[in-house]
């Protein structure tokens, strides 16, 4: 290559003696211009340039001349064409990602070479974050900062070989060698006395990237890829997700205009929430409303609330989020992208191998292979719960579409997935109830297995509910209500139950049942007065039950209607209806010779009791059932005999606190958490735990009974229950008797805020 002016403005400043800094100094030269030029970066400076460095250095007229001679050689061979791999222009409304660039600068000042790899969904920003972490950190590197899109989405993805080339040109290698090995070779060379920043953006996978790595003087390699790269040795990791709710709309805000959108803050929301909190698809709703101003953006949020046109809406010149989605899934292979759209037929929000395997046809275990691989792609995302993944919404949407375009003929794989998530509900709410099954079923080895998998299925077994009660699946509904009523006692959430059982009110009567008519209405009637407290509603339904119960001679399901006829009027504070109500139920009961219905109407009948303040009768009435539970008379599973000694010994603490008799309120609530506890019954166990803090704090002990009640409101505030409130209060005053006001002012908020939205 000959000598260069680099090389003897090198071994000239050197024999001078002089550092980068001191000859700057003195000819007023930058020393990035110095370095850049005995680097090669710069191989022919203009004479006036030479001149002011040779003066400094003192040479003579031969030398003078010769440094002279080369910078005009340098500008003779200078090459205008080589590529600068300079950074893209940068995005200046980059939002949300300050925690993302914190860690992109601890790694840029880690004093050795560190590889960082970006990675998240389509339309996730990554490219904007590295781009703005190239103009941030670049001056930090001596060397420079270097850009390479390997455009690993395309057919043809960038070849290392050609980055590697690019490189040595932008290094200032002229003539690169004819070899691959030999460019390699000198590729690394160069970079091990160098600090640089290289950004190596949409990376394919491994292979495209680990040629590129080099080890180098404190240097930085920032990799972007759709894909984890779990191959490459990484000092960090950075998943990108999707924006804060506010980081959205103030992305909006920046490109439509901030007063513009936070005149609209709720539909600007609303825009954000359709757009999946996804950059790429917020910077195209805002630039839409930048192009539009007539719009509101109301009106743009109507536009995306249609989910059939939502990616079509998502169009703005030539951003599209769909694009952007199709590019990935172009990379997947057959059975990855059978499953990735068949996940699109789930009704809830996660899914789980098993569900995966009905929808694709295939085991679980190659299921979970597949997951785990559009989990790599970013195209699915691991859910919070372990063993559980998620789509992002959009990404949903347009797995939808590649179904109904790909396999337009799709009921009989959604009809598989709603027939197995009802089938393996029905055989969950078997664990539970009177004739509850001990044997496995399926994947469900227990009662601990069943609760665990209709808890986290809620969404996924309620979805398909509701499309087998859309398409007339009448049976497959009302299969699925029956079995759920004994689970439904202590679990789920009151409007959950309502949508339930009104489902199986519709599907019986299609079906022609009175009998099972009478069934449902009476769950309905039920859960409108226990779990809801709108008695009146209840009150009004029972007479629909009982009629139908009559229609169809059904002699205990009479009972049941008057027993929740009493209950109904017990909450309506029609006590004296309530007690009568209670005795016809216990007739009705005993008269089908229905032990168990008896037991539950004489308990009603305690209650009536202890509202007509008669507590040392209702006290009696619940220890006789306690003690005929635990004789062993009731032929009822053992977790449900913990259930009703649990809910009967909570009744009996209940009017023990009336007559302020605390050891044994004491003693008759921790009984009954026990036998919660054993019956995995959490509404009793909050019962139970509100009811020990009660007898704690009256008896001295307020540090147990911050304990009890703390958890018993936890427990409380996530089911949604009436009883909140009053835990919160009692909790205050433990915190007021511990000297702690803020926690005692936040408790009354709390029950405050809880009243306020029971009312």
């Amino acid at each position: 290559m000959g000598t260069t002016f680099g090389d003897l403005l090198r071994k000239h400043r050197r024999h001078g003696k002089l550092t980068q800094e001191e000859l700057a100094e003195g000819s007023g030269v930058s020393v990035r211009a110095i370095s850049d030029m005995e680097r090669g970066r710069a191989k022919g400076p203009q004479r006036r340039t030479v001149e002011a460095l040779a003066a400094v250095l003192e040479l003579d007229r031969d030398e003078s001349d010769a440094l002279v001679a080369a910078a005009k050689e340098g500008r003779v061979r200078r090459q205008p064409a080589v590529a600068p791999c300079a950074l893209p222009p940068d995005v200046t409304d980059l939002t949300g990602r300050e925690p993302e660039l914190a860690a992109l600068t601890e790694a840029a000042g880690a004093g050795t070479t560190s590889v960082v790899v970006v990675h998240g969904p389509p339309g996730a920003g990554k490219t904007a974050l590295a781009v703005r972490a190239g103009y941030l950190l670049g001056p930090k590197f001596a060397d420079g900062c270097f850009f390479f899109d390997l455009r690993g989405m395309d057919a043809r993805p960038v070849l290392p070989t050609e980055v590697v080339h690019r490189m040595l040109l932008a290094l200032g290698v002229e003539h690169p060698p004819p070899g691959e090995a030999e460019r390699s070779d000198l590729y690394r060379e160069l970079l091990r006395s160098r600090s640089t920043l290289i950004v190596l953006d949409n990376a394919a996978d491994e292979a495209q990237v680990r040629p590129l790595l080099a080890t180098g003087l404190g240097s930085l390699v920032l990799v972007t890829s759709r894909q984890v790269l779990g191959g490459l040795e990484a000092v960090a990791r950075l998943g990108l997700d999707v924006l804060e709710r506010d980081d959205s709309v103030a992305l909006l805000g920046a490109i439509a205009g901030r007063s513009r959108v936070a005149a609209e803050d709720a539909a600007a929301r609303e825009v954000a929430r359709l757009c999946g909190h996804l950059p790429l698809a917020l910077r195209i709703a805002g630039n839409r409303l930048a192009g539009r101003p007539k719009w509101t953006v109301a009106h743009l949020a109507g536009q995306l609330a249609d989910e059939r046109r939502r990616l079509t809406a998502l169009t703005a010149g030539d951003l599209q989020v769909r694009t952007a989605f199709e590019m990935s899934y172009r990379q997947l292979d057959g059975k990855a992208a059978l499953l990735f759209r068949r996940l699109s037929l789930a009704p809830g929000a996660t899914v789980t191998p098993e569900l995966a395997a009905v929808a694709a046809g295939v085991d679980r275990y190659a299921a979970e292979d597949t997951l785990e691989d559009l989990v790599d792609m970013s195209l699915l995302d691991s859910a919070d719960t372990p063993g559980r993944y998620a789509f992002h919404d959009l990404v949903r949407v347009f797995a939808g579409e590649r179904l109904a375009r790909e396999e337009p003929d799709h009921d009989d794989t959604r009809r598989r997935v709603v027939s197995w998530l009802l089938g393996t509900a029905v055989a969950a709410a078997g664990f539970f109830g009177p004739e509850a099954r001990t044997e496995p079923a399926g994947p469900l080895r227990g009662r601990a297995d069943a609760d665990a998998w209709l808890s986290a299925e809620s969404g996924n077994w309620l979805g398909a509910l509701r499309w087998a009660a859309a398409h007339g699946l009448h049976r497959e509904v009302l299969d699925l209500a029956t079995a759920v009523h004994w689970y439904s006692d202590q679990r789920g959430t009151g409007d959950t139950w309502v949508e339930v059982f009104t489902a199986g009110v519709s599907a019986a009567r299609a079906l022609g049942s009175v009998r099972d008519e009478a069934v449902q209405l009476n769950f309905l009637t039920w859960t409108l007065s226990v779990l809801l407290r709108r008695p009146h509603e209840a009150l009004a339904l029972h007479d629909e039950a009982w009629r139908a119960a009559v229609a169809a001679g059904d002699v205990v399901e009479q009972g049941w209607a008057m027993h929740y006829r009493s209950a109904s009027e017990m909450r309506s504070g029609d006590l004296g209806a309530a007690r009568e109500s209670a005795a016809r139920a216990q007739e009705l009961f005993r008269s089908a010779e229905f032990r168990l219905g008896e037991q539950i109407s004489l308990s009603c009948l305690g209650l009536v009791l202890h509202g007509l303040r008669r507590y040392e009768e209702a006290v009696r009435v619940h220890r006789r059932l306690v003690a005929e539970v635990r004789s062993g008379v009731l032929d009822v599973a053992p977790a449900l005999v913990d259930e009703m000694l649990a809910s009967l010994l909570v009744r009996v603490a209940d009017s023990l606190v009336e007559l302020e008799r605390w050891p044994e309120v004491l003693a008759a609530s921790s009984e009954a958490l026990a036998h919660s506890v054993a019956a995995t019954a959490p509404a009793t166990t909050y019962d139970a735990r509100y009811l020990r803090g009660l007898a704690l704090h009256r008896l001295g002990d307020p540090v147990g009974a911050r304990a009890e009640l703390t958890g018993a409101a936890d427990l409380a505030t996530a089911r949604r229950d009436y009883r909140v409130g009053a835990m919160f209060e009692e909790l205050a005053d433990v915190h007021d008797e511990l000297g702690d006001p803020d926690a005692a002012g936040e408790c009354r908020s709390r029950a405050a805020e809880s009243r306020s939205a029971d009312r």
